[in-house]
C-alpha cells in the first residue's frame, strides 16, 4: 500500500470532521495507575440537556460503529463517545482485562468530565462494559441499551454448539483480524446480507490501518469474557432496559437475548430487528435509532413497551 491513498485513514478522518460538526471535540484524560482514556466529549456541555454515553464494540473504533447516530443524538443529549480500553487512543498498563475493568474507567472518565448521571447504550462487547457499569454503578446510570451483547452466555456454551467458532482462540481470529479471509470471514458472520465481492486491497488496507496494534491485549480482553462464565454470577441490573438484536446474528445468537430478556424480567424489554446481523447499527441504522428514540426521549415509550416487550420482530 506504500504510495497509494488510504480509503480507510481517508474515511477515519472524515469521522473525526463528522464528529466536530456534530458538536463534539476529541479529549484525552489521565485516570492514574498507568490508564490514559481518550472521549469525544460535548464541545460546550449544556444542563439543560440529559447525557448519553455511547460505548462501541470491537469493530475499528468509537467514530466507525456511533457516526451515523450523532447528528440527532446530539441535538438531545450531552454525548460522550470514549474509546474503550485498547481501542483508538485508550490504553492502560495494569494488567486487567475484564469488563468490570473496563466500566470502573468509564466511570472514572465520566466523573472527571462532570457527568454524575447518564443514560448507556453499548454494542457488542461494548454492551459489556455497558451493564457491568450499570451494575457497579447504579446510582449513575439511568437507562440501558444493549445491542447484539451476549452477556448471558457461558463458558459452556462454546462447548456445546451455540456459537460459529469453536474457541476462544478461533473466536480472537476472527474478531481480530490479521489476513484478508479472516476479515471477510467477519463480515460473513457480522452481516445478514454481507457484501459479496469485496477487493483484497480494501481488505488489506483496514487491516493495516485498523487491526495491527494492540492485538495480544484485545485477545485478552476476549479471553476475559468467555473465562469461567457462568449465568448465575450474572447481576440483574435494576435500569429501565431495552434490548435491540439482529434476527440474523451469527455473532451472538439470537437465543442469548431471549435469555437475557428472561433474566431481566419485566424490567427488560426486547426488540428484534428483521433482516439484520450482528452489525444491526450499520444494516438497520434507522430502525435502530427509532427504538433509542422511543425509548430514551419519548418519556411513555408506548410502542416499544406494548409491541416489542416479548421480542416480537419489526420491520
Amino acid at each position: 500500500m506504500a504510495g497509494c491513498i488510504s480509503f480507510t485513514a481517508t474515511r477515519d478522518r472524515c469521522f473525526r470532521f463528522s464528529f466536530s460538526s456534530a458538536g463534539l471535540k476529541s479529549a484525552t484524560t489521565d485516570l492514574g495507575q498507568g490508564t490514559i482514556m481518550h472521549c469525544w466529549v460535548p464541545k460546550a456541555h449544556k444542563d439543560s440537556k440529559p447525557n448519553l454515553l455511547l460505548l462501541h464494540g470491537f469493530g475499528a473504533n468509537a467514530m466507525w460503529q456511533w457516526n451515523d447516530f450523532l447528528p440527532p443524538l446530539t441535538r438531545r443529549f450531552n454525548v460522550y463517545v470514549p474509546d474503550l480500553l485498547f481501542f483508538g487512543d485508550s490504553h492502560t498498563t495494569r494488567p486487567d482485562r475484564t469488563e468490570a475493568f473496563q466500566a470502573q474507567c468509564v466511570a472514572a472518565l465520566l466523573q472527571a468530565h462532570g457527568v454524575r448521571t447518564s443514560s448507556v447504550v453499548g454494542i457488542s462487547y461494548g454492551g459489556f462494559v455497558a451493564y457491568s457499569l450499570a451494575a457497579q454503578f447504579p446510582e449513575r446510570v439511568e437507562k440501558v441499551v444493549l445491542c447484539c451483547t451476549g452477556v448471558c452466555f457461558e463458558e459452556k456454551d462454546l462447548d456445546e454448539g451455540l456459537f460459529q467458532v469453536k474457541s476462544v482462540d478461533e473466536a480472537a481470529e476472527i474478531l481480530l483480524p490479521q489476513t484478508p479471509e479472516k476479515l471477510r470471514q467477519l463480515l460473513r458472520l457480522a452481516f445478514a446480507k454481507p457484501s459479496k465481492v469485496t477487493p483484497t486491497c480494501f481488505l488489506t488496507d483496514y487491516i493495516n490501518v485498523m487491526c495491527t496494534e494492540n492485538i495480544q491485549e484485545r485477545k485478552e480482553l476476549i479471553e476475559a469474557l468467555y473465562k469461567d462464565r457462568k449465568l448465575s454470577d450474572l447481576p440483574k441490573i435494576t435500569q429501565p432496559t431495552l434490548i435491540i438484536w439482529g434476527e440474523k446474528d451469527l455473532v451472538f445468537p439470537i437465543e442469548l437475548a431471549h435469555r437475557l430478556k428472561r433474566h431481566l424480567g419485566e424490567n427488560a424489554e426486547l426488540v428484534v430487528i428483521k433482516n439484520a446481523g450482528h452489525a444491526v447499527n450499520v444494516e438497520k441504522a434507522n430502525e435502530m435509532y427509532k427504538h433509542l428514540r422511543s425509548f430514551l426521549i419519548d418519556s411513555a415509550a408506548p410502542t416499544v413497551q406494548k409491541n416489542h416487550s416479548n421480542g416480537r420482530h419489526v420491520d
